[in-house]
């Protein structure tokens, strides 16, 4: 026991696996979907909502203005009326996450979606920065 506590403490950072060092405490999720014929199917939609903290309408009508395909909901599932690449839908997930729930300024997840006089607004409750969104 000659080692000072520098070196236990390095050894103890060096011992310990990559991934339980991520210094991220939110990490944005995967959808889970499968191409059925000409549709997509998108399962599990009800935990990416939780996740997101804001209202399934929302980002239903964001994927399909991104998409430019009508959808359908069903039991916890979206059903995307043409092909859509796993690849390409977290693609637009990640893209959703930047825009209308990780905050500009902090970059935390903590935000609520609110209507200020008519206009769209993300309010970080982390660091109380305001920012104007559109769809």
């Amino acid at each position: 026991m000659n080692q000072s506590y520098e070196e236990m403490l390095n050894r103890a950072y060096l011992s310990i696996p990559k991934k339980a060092q991520t210094h991220e405490r939110f990490e944005i999720p995967r959808a889970e979907s499968m191409i059925q014929g000409n549709k997509t199917i998108v399962r599990g939609i009800n935990e990416l909502i939780k996740t997101m903290r804001r209202e399934k309408k929302h980002f239903l009508k964001y994927l399909m203005k991104e998409t430019a395909l009508p959808l359908s909901e069903g039991n916890n599932q979206i059903i995307i009326n043409g092909k859509v690449g796993a690849i390409q839908l977290n693609r637009l997930i990640e893209n959703y996450f930047k825009q209308y729930i990780l905050c500009h300024e902090c970059g935390k997840p903590d935000t609520n979606l609110t209507t200020q006089g008519g206009v769209q607004t993300i309010k970080c409750e982390a660091c109380g920065a305001i920012k104007p969104v559109s769809m």
